[in-house]
């Protein structure tokens, strides 16, 4: 489970996905198994979430990494590259973004 703090030193990634409502039940499935077969599965993964909205049209990816580098060797994978290449047909766009906590509430 992701553990949201400004005191530790993981690297986070939020991907939004932008979809048509038709689509989001197929695009869930893709990263769905794309997590459960290969992401979890990598060096420097420690945990993520999907999260859906009410009209269908967005999924927002949160995730974190020991490291960056860890993130980025993950998508320069033969197999994570032909992942997103069929996640990119199921989105009309998605972009991973790396961030940094800087505040955590709670």
């Amino acid at each position: 489970m992701p553990e949201i703090s400004q005191d530790n030193s993981f690297q986070t990634v939020i991907t939004t996905f932008e979809m048509t409502p038709g689509t989001c039940q197929d695009l869930l499935e893709a990263l769905t198994d794309a997590y459960e077969q290969f992401i979890t599965k990598q060096p420097g993964f420690i945990a993520a979430g999907l999260h859906v909205n009410d009209a269908q049209t967005r999924i927002a990816n949160y995730s974190q990494w020991q490291r960056r580098e860890d993130f980025q060797a993950m998508l320069r994978t033969d197999e994570m590259r032909a992942r997103n290449r069929k996640i990119a047909e199921l989105c009309k766009s998605f972009e991973p973004v790396m961030y940094d906590v800087s505040r955590s509430f709670g």
